[in-house]
């Protein structure tokens, strides 16, 4: 995965992805969606907070081509028979049939047989291709790869959160495993906050996090949440960078135990 502008396989699902994907939730504009699609990025999270510059590119991008374009449909409603609606308002009001991925948004605990003979029944209407989870506790992913259910895991991962490097990564099959797709990469701004940095460091920048993640081999893709159109071209930027030499992985790490030890400190002080 030495070049980061290729679209590789997302896990067993055989989906081309592009290594940077984007979240609709804070505001990315259609034109920046746009501008993303046209340098490669196909991988669109439709999730919980849908603002509307992705829905109208989505839209526009699917009426010449959709066979280019992977959607991810997040669901965040936990009673099974609201389920089918939830995913028919969502496919409608992003003028598609299907969605490339059904994501059950943050399960905490598994989700119960009715959901999952719900959702099994909507991906045999062709409602969706894959189906995906996400949780923040990652000791449940053991659990999840076991069940054999899903396709693709939504993990938190970055350089201050690197669990998953013990609790998920090592498990993973070397083949036909599920996609893994990385969000809070940034850490929510944390990692870019030079107030939050270790004596005499320079914060890293959006795409130095997206290129920590994305230098691992167990990640396909990394979510990015642009606000504005120059937030999507610095994210790209890290798609033309490439991955991560040692150097600065290592510095990218000594940020992120710095970062977390301020996080675990001010938690026990509260």
């Amino acid at each position: 995965m030495s070049d980061l502008t290729q679209k590789v396989s997302l896990g067993r699902t055989g989906v081309k992805v592009s290594r940077l994907g984007i979240g609709s939730a804070y505001g990315v504009s259609e034109r920046a969606c746009r501008m993303a699609f046209d340098e490669g990025v196909n991988y669109f999270f439709w999730g919980s907070v849908r603002t509307p510059g992705m829905g109208q590119a989505i839209r526009d991008i699917a009426r010449s081509q959709r066979d280019d374009l992977v959607v991810v449909l997040e669901c965040y409603v936990r009673q099974a028979a609201w389920i089918p609606r939830s995913v028919e308002v969502g496919l409608r009001n992003l003028k598609i049939e299907q969605a490339d991925v059904l994501l059950l948004g943050w399960y905490d605990r598994p989700p119960s047989p009715k959901i999952l003979s719900v959702v099994e029944r909507l991906k045999e209407q062709g409602r969706f291709r894959c189906l995906g989870i996400s949780t923040h506790q990652r000791p449940l992913f053991q659990q999840y790869l076991r069940d054999g259910n899903y396709d693709v895991f939504h993990i938190r991962y970055n350089a201050a959160h690197r669990g998953a490097e013990q609790e998920i990564f090592p498990a993973l099959p070397e083949n036909g495993g599920p996609g893994i797709v990385s969000f809070t990469n940034t850490r929510w701004g944390d990692l870019l906050d030079p107030k939050k940095m270790p004596s005499g460091m320079s914060p890293p920048t959006a795409p130095d996090c997206y290129r920590f993640v994305l230098s691992h081999p167990a990640v396909q893709v990394a979510i990015c949440g642009p606000k504005n159109d120059d937030e999507m071209a610095t994210g790209l930027s890290a798609l033309k960078a490439g991955p991560m030499g040692e150097e600065e992985l290592a510095r990218m790490r000594l940020i992120g135990d710095h970062v977390h030890g301020i996080s675990s400190a001010m938690s026990f002080l509260t």
